[in-house]
């Protein structure tokens, strides 16, 4: 029996995690050397950093772990995880989850292709839906770990995405990212990041 990928990718979208609770008044205490890259209130105004603003405390924790322990490298990212303490991570996504996000505007140019490939997919290419972790709106699953992506920079999703296609992001679940990056084409991924970029 053939399963298409939407449905295998929400099958997926189900396991869950437990994590321990932040104080969001610590985590504001604590965020002020995050200020330069995500901004005083975690709205990057640069578009190769992302706005964790409003982002799952959950997605927020399974990150910072990551670069902590060396799962995910960043140049910046990774010294600056490396010292947080279990409360300190818990403290940062419990501020940064409870922030507004800004959201930007989409390319218009961009709309089209990628608006019909976030919500349905390429089934020709074998590309799923990134609605169906996502969600319609962008806000992501926090059960599951999936992040909220609605108004993120255009810039840091293709990069995250070409990441993923590249193989030197890797903390991808079950290697879902990698595996729906496979088949996508630059200018697919430029579009679906100018579409996620106007979410709301």
């Amino acid at each position: 029996m053939k399963f298409q990928p939407i449905v295998l990718l929400s099958a997926l979208c189900l396991s869950t995690s437990a994590f321990g609770e932040g104080s969001a008044e610590a985590g504001q205490a604590k965020s002020a050397t995050c200020v330069a890259c995500h901004g005083v209130d975690g709205n990057s105004v640069n578009p190769e950093w992302p706005s964790i603003a409003g982002q799952h405390s959950e997605y927020i924790v399974k990150q910072l772990k990551a670069f902590k322990s060396g799962a995910r490298q960043n140049v910046l990212m990774s010294p600056m995880a490396a010292g947080l303490s279990e409360a300190d991570i818990d403290d940062l996504a419990a501020y940064y989850s409870s922030q507004t996000a800004n959201g930007g505007e989409a390319d218009a140019s961009k709309v089209s292709l990628g608006q019909r490939l976030y919500r349905g997919g390429d089934a020709e290419k074998g590309i799923a839906a990134c609605g169906a972790c996502h969600g319609p709106s962008g806000h992501g699953n926090p059960t599951a770990q999936y992040p909220s992506i609605r108004g993120q920079h255009a810039t840091y999703v293709e990069a995250q995405l070409k990441a993923y296609r590249s193989g030197t992001r890797q903390t991808d679940q079950n290697q879902m990212m990698r595996g729906v990056t496979q088949s996508m084409t630059d200018d697919q991924i430029a579009a679906v990041a100018a579409y996620v970029q106007g979410l709301r």
